[in-house]
């Protein structure tokens, strides 16, 4: 079995050298020519297209930014789904919308090809370690069919559901992350303006599990970068803030179908930047 992966970005490019555990050959395909070399170094096999992955693998996982990211890959006469062989799965790690890989599943069914979601969470320290989430959905079988493959990075796998819910159950992770964000952010700054230090708000939210390890890594990342100077901070901090906005959209976008108001979740999308970037009124 041939294994296609494509997106070696931060968290892409540890997932797919674990992909080299398994002892199969792993072909990879990313348009930043450095991290294919090294994969290529490791072990792996260069695609020079997309196309060409996909006429060589049997299981391709797909670790890009966004939706248009994902449908560049899959449409057109080179894309995936007219290049892959018949009952080949392809994996979407990326987290997107809901809407969105419902409809790749179906144009891929007609085609007699398998799409699932299986986004992830971790990062990329996880990713390197082995330690990721996977939250998948769609059949038991394809699941079971990929399990092998989602191991070599995974601590824990979830099969959430149909079609679908594991990138809900992403999105839904992802809606309580960036709200811990905000909240220490707003908390910071009151407890700034009260002339608090930030240790004495930590200190009293871990003693009552308040502030969970990633909200005190985040604040306490983001005070360092800001102390360097607002370049430094969004530098480092600009592409977090812009997911952030991309996921919380996704949520939102996922509730309006269901007809689901979530207030909280609309005023963060607005806002999330603040917290990224150290902004208080």
């Amino acid at each position: 079995m041939t294994i296609g992966f494509v997106g070696l970005g931060n968290i892409g490019r540890p997932m797919a050298k674990n992909l080299l555990k398994l002892g199969e050959t792993v072909c990879v395909y990313d348009v930043a020519t450095a991290a294919v070399d090294e994969l290529v170094g490791l072990g792996a096999q260069r695609a020079a297209s997309i196309a060409e992955l996909g006429r060589a693998c049997r299981v391709v996982g797909l670790c890009v930014r966004d939706d248009k990211d994902v449908n560049e890959l899959l449409y057109g006469a080179e894309g995936l789904l007219e290049t892959l062989a018949i009952d080949t799965v392809v994996a979407i790690h990326s987290t997107v919308t809901q809407a969105s890989i419902l409809q790749w599943a179906k144009d891929a069914a007609q085609k007699n090809l398998h799409v699932i979601d299986a986004p992830i969470t971790g990062g990329a320290s996880g990713a390197a370690a082995g330690t990721l989430c996977y939250m998948v959905g769609g059949p038991g079988e394809i699941v079971e069919r990929c399990r092998p493959v989602f191991e070599t990075s995974a601590q824990k796998i979830i099969h959430a559901g149909a079609l679908g819910a594991g990138i809900a159950l992403k999105l839904c992770n992802n809606l309580m992350t960036y709200a811990a964000f905000a909240a220490i952010h707003e908390a910071a700054a009151l407890a700034h303006a009260s002339g608090l230090a930030l240790d004495l708000l930590i200190e009293v939210g871990r003693s009552n599990g308040v502030v969970t390890p990633q909200m005190q890594a985040f604040i306490e990342n983001r005070s360092h970068m800001s102390a360097a100077g607002t370049d430094v901070l969004v530098k480092n901090f600009g592409p977090f803030a812009a997911l952030g906005k991309k996921d919380l959209a996704a949520a939102l976008a996922s509730a309006a179908q269901l007809n689901l108001r979530l207030p909280l979740t609309a005023g963060l999308v607005e806002t999330i930047e603040d917290a990224f970037f150290d902004r208080v009124s």
